[in-house]
């Protein structure tokens, strides 16, 4: 990689806050680039392509999967350079402003600006401990979801108490004939409309939690459950578990890059998102602040402040924001493009 070859904005994490900011950076006329640990772009969302997502403003219930597909598509409006499978592992602030991003295989990247999207570290999904589980996973422990009609009149215990585990068992009743949840707590940490309806339509074994599965061969045929306050143990006859007890977050390097942490280790920021370091924006996950909105939507907003916060820093005449896109040049031609496309298909259709 030649040292010329500067960007205004790097990105770092190829999820919702990083897709969306990378779409609102071309808005901005930056030279963008967007830096992503995994093969594929999408975040965590990634572990959830069949989830119905319904919380993004102006869409309708959604899979995961078509929510990346729509965010990938958006990014890549103007064109930016997206490069997978680079593990940043180092920052460095040059002489001049400048950073130069560093990945494990000592390859380098050269920008003007950072955007941190990447989480809090990479996410790795937390696996059951248990010894011998791991036989499991090839048969019915999952630790996601990507057929639905896979469990189909089958019985399902699901393990877990955030959001995910909520949201499958939501979406599963109705699909399985028997959907039981248990978790070490009697309090769940999904939304509470989505906690409520849960309630009333599953069975619950709290506060419990996986003591033992028993298969004779590769395949989980019952599980052993143990109050987590009694020790009291129930043992159910089950087609399939799914376990959904979050991610854990690997490989981070916020730490040794300097960077003011908040008590519970996220990252400080501005108004504008700014960390403590100038020119070193973030959004997302990484961040904690007042007001923090831990939606999608939130992401969103977090990425155009701190994209807007990168612009005014490389340029402090330039607008605050962005036009909207009605009144945005970059969008005049396209504009034009989509109206021609969508007449064509009028024509085609048999519409006047």
């Amino acid at each position: 990689m030649q040292r010329n070859d500067m960007y205004d904005l790097t990105i770092i994490g190829g999820g919702p806050a990083g897709l969306y900011s990378t779409f609102y950076a071309g808005m901005r006329d930056l030279k963008v680039k967007l830096v992503e640990y995994n093969s594929q772009l999408g975040g965590k969302i990634l572990f959830y392509p069949e989830k119905i997502v319904w919380d993004v403003g102006g869409m309708p219930p959604t899979p995961g999967a078509t929510l990346i597909e729509q965010l990938v598509n958006q990014a890549s409006t103007f064109e930016p350079t997206i490069c997978l499978n680079e593990h940043i592992v180092k920052m460095i602030r040059e002489i001049d402003g400048t950073y130069t991003l560093v990945n494990a295989k000592g390859e380098e990247h050269y920008t003007r600006t950072v955007m941190l999207a990447s989480g809090h570290g990479i996410p790795v999904m937390q696996k059951l401990d248990i010894e011998g589980a791991d036989r499991f996973e090839v048969s019915n422990l999952h630790y996601t979801v990507t057929q639905i009609e896979g469990f189909r009149n089958k019985r399902v215990l699901i393990s877990g108490g955030g959001n995910a585990a909520v949201d499958w068992a939501n979406e599963l009743v109705g699909v399985a004939s028997e959907v039981i949840v248990c978790h070490r707590r009697d309090d769940f940490g999904g939304h509470e409309k989505n906690v409520a309806k849960m309630r009333q339509s599953v069975q619950l074994r709290t506060p419990y939690q996986i003591k033992e599965l028993h298969g004779a061969l590769s395949a989980i045929e019952s599980v052993t459950l143990t109050n987590c306050e009694t020790t009291i143990e129930e043992k159910l006859e089950i087609d399939a578990v799914i376990v959904n007890h979050g991610m854990k977050l690997d490989g981070c390097f916020l730490i040794d890059a300097g960077l003011e942490l908040e008590a519970d280790g996220f990252l400080r920021v501005s108004p504008c998102m700014e960390t403590s370091q100038q020119g070193i924006f973030a959004a997302g996950d990484v961040t904690r602040h007042a007001g923090k909105l831990q939606l999608i939507s939130g992401a969103f907003v977090e990425g155009a402040t701190a994209v807007n916060g990168a612009k005014q820093y490389l340029d402090p005449s330039a607008t605050e924001q962005a036009f909207v896109s009605s009144h945005n040049e970059k969008f005049k031609q396209r504009n034009k493009e989509l109206t021609i496309e969508r007449s064509t298909k009028k024509v085609v259709m048999g519409f006047s």
